[in-house]
């Protein structure tokens, strides 16, 4: 039976769970704003797609925290066989970026609707608005929210396509470490 816990050759449950947890959520994040766009505006449809956006986007903002606390407990299980320094160091490099993108991504959303005077929906609560109204900083937070949005896809995508040529390229335990036991 596979521990909750990391050890030094496999991430535990938690850490699986909370990874692939995450990547769902940031999925349908980036599904609802998408898929918002194919509804009139003001419809119902659309408005619900903006507002499960608003939500899941404080979901990640929530949940990664709970990662990092998950992440400073335990060891990270070693790759095998090691890559080199500089492979490592970029890694690390892409792994800040993509905790600093599940941070700032829903912390600005959060400082757009708080500078329209918009309801900051939260699963049934209406979180406190961050900053007071005004339509200028609402538009350029909103610059800057898409503009990562954007960098988002590339962050995921990279993160992906290395895991792959790390598992069928490097033949490395980089990708079973953290798929969930079989």
């Amino acid at each position: 039976m596979m521990s909750w816990k990391n050890t030094l050759t496999r991430y535990g449950s938690l850490s699986i769970a909370m990874h692939w947890l995450m990547l769902v959520l940031i999925i349908a994040v980036y599904a609802c704003i998408e898929l918002r766009t194919q509804f009139p505006r003001g419809s119902g449809v659309r408005e619900a797609l903006k507002t499960w956006h608003f939500m899941l986007g404080l979901a990640v903002f929530a949940l990664v925290w709970l990662r990092l606390a998950a992440r400073l407990v335990g060891p990270i299980p070693d790759i095998v066989p090691q890559p080199s320094r500089l492979q490592l160091r970029v890694a690390h490099a892409f792994e800040y970026a993509i905790y600093a993108f599940m941070i700032a991504m829903p912390l600005l959303g959060w400082l757009i609707l708080s500078a329209e005077q918009e309801p900051v929906p939260f699963f049934g609560l209406q979180l406190p608005p961050l900053v007071g109204a005004s339509e200028t900083l609402a538009k350029q937070i909103e610059e800057i929210h898409e503009t990562l949005g954007n960098v988002g896809y590339f962050l995921i995508g990279t993160h992906a396509v290395a895991a792959l040529v790390h598992h069928f390229v490097r033949r490395d335990n980089t990708l079973t470490r953290i798929l969930p036991a079989r």
